[in-house]
């Protein structure tokens, strides 16, 4: 194997600064250090600064601070300062095994024709059960047909911004994130890549660790902002969409139906009760633990309904009433 390609992180974070110390002490013990690291401060009232510092003389680490633009924005930001031939977007609330770098590298040795790439997530068996069960629900081929990181998978794989590679004269070439997308904009990134004729892979060996939302409170309004980007996503990118992300409004959509008629043929709720069963079977089967299993049907309710209805919000407002984009729960861009 050759020399290894130099890569640069780009990790927005907003008032997560013990996120920040967890993913630095992850890659502090990375096999191969072929990397720098920049960090962008989109705002936060909790500056991570203090925490970066103990690690500056162990990892090559970029900090700056902006005023709170966003995600994206700070992704654009953080680019600016890149030095990798490869860019690697984390989230902060991200922590890396200790073979990611190494196995990021092989596959870029290996096969000089990525352009675009992604990996796993999966939980660490230090999470909170609620985290492990949101996990679960984001990542079960029943929930998401195994679109975020499973080799076999429904419709086209596009990586997202927790764990996201991209070469960095792909990313000047499509001018970055979209700074007008809160949701969706990794995929939109992703699309724009395919619209260049991008060779996207899946990289399943490169998984890390994601924490997520840490309730169901902050979780429900994440996939529901999801369901609307879908729709956003269309329009900017007609006929994009596929089966797979039509199945949460459709599937939201029985449930609200098999309810409402079952205050007539109560029978229908053993509908409910099988599909619980299957998501609780297959839960348990994954986990590996009784009290995740049962967390993760709350999870999985919410996965489904929370998208779907922020799926079909979204296909009235933008393709009945012919709307402009939006997004709700908008009182900060990272809740």
């Amino acid at each position: 194997m050759g020399t290894p390609l130099f890569i640069s992180f780009v990790v927005p974070v907003y008032n997560r600064p013990q996120e920040v110390e967890e993913l630095l002490e992850s890659l502090v013990v990375q096999s191969e250090k072929n990397f720098e690291i920049i960090i962008v401060e989109d705002g936060s009232s909790l500056p991570c600064d203090g925490v970066i510092k103990p690690y500056q003389q162990q990892l090559s680490i970029t900090y700056k601070a902006i005023p709170n633009g966003g995600p994206s924005n700070a992704r654009n930001v953080g680019v600016q300062s890149a030095k990798g031939a490869y860019l690697i977007f984390l989230d902060s609330d991200v922590v890396l095994p200790r073979h990611y770098m190494a196995i990021v590298n092989r596959a870029l040795l290996n096969n000089p024709s990525i352009d675009l790439f992604g990996g796993p997530d999966t939980a660490h068996e230090d999470f909170t059960p609620i985290q492990k069960a949101i996990n679960y629900s984001m990542t079960s081929v029943i929930t998401t047909g195994g679109i975020r990181g499973k080799k076999v998978h429904a419709g086209r794989y596009c990586p997202r911004t927790f764990n996201m590679g991209c070469r960095t004269t792909l990313f000047e070439q499509l001018r970055g994130f979209d700074v007008t997308m809160r949701f969706g904009e990794d995929i939109d990134f992703c699309l724009r890549a395919y619209g260049a004729n991008a060779k996207v892979y899946l990289l399943e060996e490169a998984w890390v660790y994601h924490k997520r939302r840490v309730d169901f409170k902050k979780f429900y309004k994440q996939v529901f902002n999801s369901g609307i980007a879908r729709i956003h996503l269309e329009k900017r990118h007609p006929h994009s969409m596929e089966l797979v992300h039509t199945l949460p409004a459709m599937a939201t959509t029985l449930f609200v139906l098999l309810v409402v008629f079952s205050c007539f043929y109560p029978i229908l709720l053993v509908v409910l009760a099988l599909f619980a069963c299957i998501v609780f079977t297959d839960a348990l089967h994954s986990t590996k633990n009784l009290k995740v299993a049962l967390l993760s049907l709350v999870a999985t309710f919410i996965q489904i309904t929370g998208y779907g209805s922020g799926f079909l919000v979204a296909l009235w407002r933008c393709y009945i009433l012919r709307g402009k984009e939006f997004s709700a729960f908008e009182k900060t861009f990272y809740n």
